[in-house]
């Protein structure tokens, strides 16, 4: 069952056209992630749930309540949406406690209960009750934020790019958090990042934005081993980009002959494997992969990547990604085949 549905949603401001024809089902129950590039849509689409914005046509539904549409708008407090911003947005003349509170209808011990109740679901210590915004940290002033979405029992919580300002140990921690939190709370939520790494760890569901259009959506494996274009590949992480002749489920390229997963035949494609998907040997080479030397050498930690220049005679380089303690040293000579299918992206000259 879907708690949200956007049908045909198009906004302009102007000449510019902000939304075009977003159509998008969110499931109840699941952690939808709009990631895109500055300047795609995904924060006015976001407001326009919120009811911030309205758009110039379509349909938005949630638990089968008409939002908006061609008759009427329900304005944002009517809503029951949560939203927790970029900033998180405290009050900052409130305590803790008080910016948890703001909005909760509960008086006396019942309030103090309710607010308690919040601050433990969110990993607050009870004697920051009485703390100022301004003696938080940043991950603490989230977290505040989070629990003031929650207190008001919302429908649907929106996120919108809640870590960016936290430093990276504490994003990922956060984002765990979170996740955990709102799927034991059973809260459909939607967060908005450009961020593809938290996209795709954060997300069941990934919507993929460009340009005022929603692209490609689906579960985030699928869309990341197989994109619907380029760009969208690119997005979502590095990836291995070369033509192939393909044949009943084999390419030709310069790797040699490999998997990829489509039967169709093609004259001349555009296959994509992503670098995890090349496996790197110092041992002899045999029929099915091909030769290269390593030129250029990133090393970040837990893993290096590479950058591998083929000995086919195209004068192509190819990303690989390797294990960080066992990449060869610039210089190496090494050896290349693949593990899984290739996508096919692109039939260039169909047979």
């Amino acid at each position: 069952m879907n708690a949200l549905e956007l049908t045909a949603i198009c906004k302009s401001f102007g000449t510019q056209r902000a939304l075009e024809n977003i159509n998008l089902s969110v499931p109840t129950g699941s952690r939808t992630v709009i990631v895109g590039p500055s300047g795609s849509g995904k924060t006015t689409l976001l407001r326009m749930i919120a009811g911030f914005e309205f758009p110039d046509s379509g349909s938005l539904t949630l638990n089968g309540q008409v939002l908006v549409d061609d008759t009427h708008e329900v304005p944002a407090h009517q809503r029951l949406i949560g939203y927790v911003p970029q900033d998180g947005a405290l009050f900052p003349h409130m305590t803790v406690a008080d910016n948890i509170g703001f909005g909760l209808k509960a008086r006396g011990d019942a309030r103090q209960q309710r607010i308690a109740e919040l601050m433990d679901s969110v990993a607050l210590d009870a004697n920051m009750a009485r703390r100022w915004p301004h003696e938080l940290s940043g991950g603490q002033q989230q977290r505040v934020a989070l629990a003031r979405a929650l207190a008001q029992q919302p429908r649907l919580m929106l996120l919108d790019e809640p870590f960016s300002a936290l430093d990276t140990g504490l994003r990922a921690a956060m984002r765990k958090m979170v996740a955990r939190l709102l799927e034991d709370a059973g809260v459909t939520t939607i967060l908005v990042t450009h961020d593809q790494s938290e996209a795709l760890s954060f997300a069941d569901q990934l919507a993929v934005m460009r340009q005022g259009r929603l692209v490609q959506s689906g579960n985030p494996m699928d869309l990341y081993q197989f994109p619907r274009d380029e760009q969208t590949a690119l997005f979502l992480g590095d990836a291995v980009l070369m033509p192939a002749r393909v044949e009943g489920g084999w390419a030709h390229c310069d790797l040699g002959r490999i998997a990829v997963n489509s039967q169709g035949n093609h004259a001349l494609a555009q296959i994509m494997l992503r670098p995890e998907q090349l496996h790197i040997s110092l041992g002899e080479p045999n029929t099915s992969g091909c030769q290269g030397v390593v030129t250029e050498r990133d090393f970040g930690g837990n893993t290096c990547t590479l950058t591998v220049a083929l000995q086919s005679g195209t004068g192509r380089s190819l990303l690989v990604r390797s294990s960080g303690l066992q990449a060869p040293p610039t210089g190496s000579a090494v050896y290349l085949t693949t593990v899984g299918r290739a996508h096919v992206l692109t039939a260039l000259i169909p047979s």
